[in-house]
């Protein structure tokens, strides 16, 4: 078992849920999202924390990445759907909504919003969707969906009656899906057809006891997923054969999500819904932490979606 301790954050932002890490290659810049505060984050890395900026949103962004066709430009899952936001300013358009009429009739565009996601090799954009707990008093009913927006600017539904559509990566060889749903405790597999999106054959690859839920993952180019354990305070390293074979101890109690630039990890984390009873959590809650872990991660891929 191999062991790394972070001790502060790298960006103390206090951030009410920070998600979605990505790292933009081009200009060295990470960029993540406050799905709570409605914030859209970068930080320079040439320059380091103190060039943090933020833009602030009307809706939250829960996920994003990168597309092929533009520098200017990024795609993300939004409040009610998949759309496209124009860097450096608050202006976003919807590519695609989530719900029908029957689901808004139900209030969908209320009580539900985009969580994770990711690009496959294709350029698909798959994303889940979930209850929004500002809406539903921090209740999560199974009725999450994983939707896939293909190439052609199509909508599709793989997944439902999910509760917390959570991390999603790919194998090194673009054969196998990991995908997470959290209050399980399990991060299932799927055999991926790269050509036609499909997913099949679902079974649990990796269940945790320890103390916490998976959370969002990486894939490093090792073929090992790190994944972070909300409630867990940490984040660990699962093999490919579903062994634990590395710890990360993250000095608060609720990290979501992780994103590999060169050797580093940097992981997300929320507000802790305990503050009270874990202060020691509370001090650098909501922050993001840096970790030096010796491996890279898996190459990455931009959207390529023929509407936008």
């Amino acid at each position: 078992m191999q062991r790394f301790t972070i001790t502060e954050p790298f960006l103390d932002v206090k951030c009410g849920l920070s998600e979605g890490p990505f790292y933009e290659e081009a200009n060295n810049t990470l960029r993540f999202v406050d799905i709570v505060k409605k914030h859209v984050w970068w930080v320079d890395l040439n320059k380091g924390p103190s060039s943090a900026k933020k833009i602030e949103y009307d809706i939250p962004f829960g996920v994003t990445a990168n597309l092929s066709s533009s520098t200017d430009t990024f795609l993300f899952g939004g409040k009610h759907g998949i759309g496209m936001a124009t860097r450096d300013s608050r202006e976003y358009k919807y590519i695609e909504r989530f719900w029908n009429e029957a689901e808004i009739s139900r209030n969908y565009e209320t009580i539900m919003r985009a969580n994770d996601g990711v690009i496959d090799c294709h350029g698909r954009f798959w994303v889940g969707a979930m209850n929004d707990p500002a809406f539903t008093n921090g209740k999560f009913d199974p009725v999450g969906i994983l939707f896939r927006l293909d190439t052609d600017g199509t909508l599709h539904r793989v997944l439902e009656n999910v509760t917390i559509p959570n991390g999603m990566s790919f194998s090194l060889d673009d054969k196998t899906m990991y995908w997470t749903d959290t209050p399980t405790g399990n991060i299932y597999a799927f055999d991926y057809d790269a050509s036609t999106g499909n997913i099949s054959n679902q079974r649990v690859f990796w269940h945790t006891d320890l103390g916490g839920g998976p959370d969002g993952h990486a894939m490093d180019a090792e073929g090992n997923l790190w994944v972070a354990i909300w409630g867990g305070w940490k984040v660990v390293r699962v093999s490919p054969e579903g062994k634990v074979t590395a710890e990360i101890e993250v000095p608060t109690r609720c990290p979501t999500a992780v994103a590999f630039v060169g050797e580093d990890v940097y992981i997300t984390s929320e507000e802790d819904p305990e503050a009270e009873k874990y202060p020691e959590s509370a001090k650098w809650h909501g922050g993001v932490f840096k970790c030096h872990v010796g491996v890279k991660g898996r190459r990455l891929y931009d959207a390529k979606i023929a509407s936008v």
